[in-house]
């Protein structure tokens, strides 16, 4: 389950990616192990994303 923090940076991504890009999400998921959450975008699969517990994006 994602931390609030990450929630806010999640809505935070993706409203740039889709509205300000044109960017499509093709997924989005939390690893058990280091509850960072992922999120992988764009046409050719080349946008990444880690957020980290606190919010943090690496």
């Amino acid at each position: 389950m994602p931390t609030i923090e990450q929630l806010e940076a999640l809505y935070r991504i993706s409203h740039q990616l889709t509205f300000e890009m044109s960017q499509p999400i093709f997924l989005v998921w939390v690893e058990e192990s280091t509850r960072n959450l992922y999120l992988l975008a764009g046409y050719d699969y080349k946008i990444e994303f880690e957020v980290a517990p606190n919010g943090d994006l690496s």
